[in-house]
């Protein structure tokens, strides 16, 4: 029988999470049009062995080193043939039926080649979560938020957004894509190593003439944080060079010409508050990002995109940090007009 449908869990020294979260996972996922794959990444904490003795029927696709989220993906992915991809991270307890409406959303709706289901936190199950929440967006100026999260405000879930919407990019968290478009968008961009990486992904799969959407009727829980702390120094450098390497990549010459030197003066900004803040190892974070980013031109004027026409709805068209902080951090998506 031709595999439907591949749920892919890329580990990185996660054994707790396995131990945790994949029997659930095995317990509610639909047999036998799904099956559950573990690319594991050189991890060192035991993780294989423990697989390999507790779960001896799981699909285990081993690499000698970490190649991070999108290396790690790109290579698994090369080596499962189905019809669509489930990106899954470790730290996810899945709730029953939460696999069913993906799917059928997107064979429903062919326009759509990439979904993802509500994203709840695991430590607060009536909260949104940070990375993905109900869906996610981004602004003018490149800074992505979500429906029931902009920046730090989360909102509780009380069905405001129980309803499929389409949306700018679906979190890496649980990402269903068409195998198809996966493979030729040439996957995520493994410059990016992690963070960021959906977003550009999302982006490029719109240029190529595909959407993206949330289907709530699908809710999974989320840890968060398990691979880099929030408060890592190392994942806020990934986070502002990858933005700046996703907008060259994809805004126009003329939308670059606004859009950079704004987000420049932004970063810089931020750079001088983590000063004043006596957080050091941060504002070093965002020069080294920046120094780290104009590395990179070269590669990032070989793989321009084409500048995507219509993104009505899904992109912010002004500045959510400013709408943020006049709304003196209490703004909710619903508030927001998309236009």
């Amino acid at each position: 029988m031709e595999l439907k449908t591949a749920i892919v869990i890329l580990n990185w020294n996660g054994k707790h999470f396995l131990e945790r979260f994949l029997h659930v996972l095995l317990e509610r996922t639909p047999q036998p049009w799904a099956q559950v794959f573990i690319a594991d990444n050189g991890s060192t904490d035991g993780s294989v062995s423990w697989l390999k003795e507790t779960y001896p029927n799981v699909s285990l696709i081993l690499f000698d080193k970490n190649y991070g989220y999108t290396g790690g993906y790109n290579k698994a992915l090369q080596q499962i043939e189905a019809d669509y991809y489930v990106l899954l991270n470790s730290d996810v307890e899945v709730t029953p039926g939460w696999l069913p409406p993906l799917v059928e959303y997107l064979e429903q709706n062919k326009e759509y080649g990439i979904c993802m289901p509500k994203v709840l936190s695991w430590a607060s199950q009536d909260t949104f979560e940070y990375a993905g929440a109900c869906g996610g967006y981004i602004d003018r100026l490149g800074f992505p938020f979500c429906r029931g999260r902009i920046l730090t405000h989360i909102e509780k879930d009380e069905g405001q957004y129980d309803y499929p919407a389409p949306v700018f990019w679906a979190s890496g968290v649980c990402m269903v894509v068409q195998a198809d478009l996966y493979h030729r968008l040439g996957g995520l961009d493994d410059h990016f190593f992690a963070h960021m990486e959906e977003i550009d992904f999302c982006w490029r799969a719109h240029w190529a003439g595909y959407r993206a959407a949330v289907v709530p009727a699908s809710t999974i829980f989320h840890v968060g944080g398990g691979t880099l702390p929030n408060d890592s120094p190392h994942k806020l450098y990934l986070n502002y060079r990858n933005n700046l390497l996703m907008l060259y990549k994809n805004l126009s010459k003329r939308g670059l010409v606004f859009i950079l030197p704004a987000r420049w003066f932004l970063d810089y900004l931020s750079a001088v508050a983590y000063f004043f803040q006596g957080k050091w190892s941060f504002m070093g974070s965002v020069f080294k990002a920046h120094i780290h980013f104009w590395k990179k031109l070269r590669y990032m004027e070989r793989h321009k995109g084409i500048p995507t026409p219509n993104l009505r709805g899904v992109v912010y068209r002004r500045s959510i940090i400013l709408r943020f902080f006049l709304s003196f951090k209490n703004i909710t998506f619903s508030k927001l007009r998309m236009g």
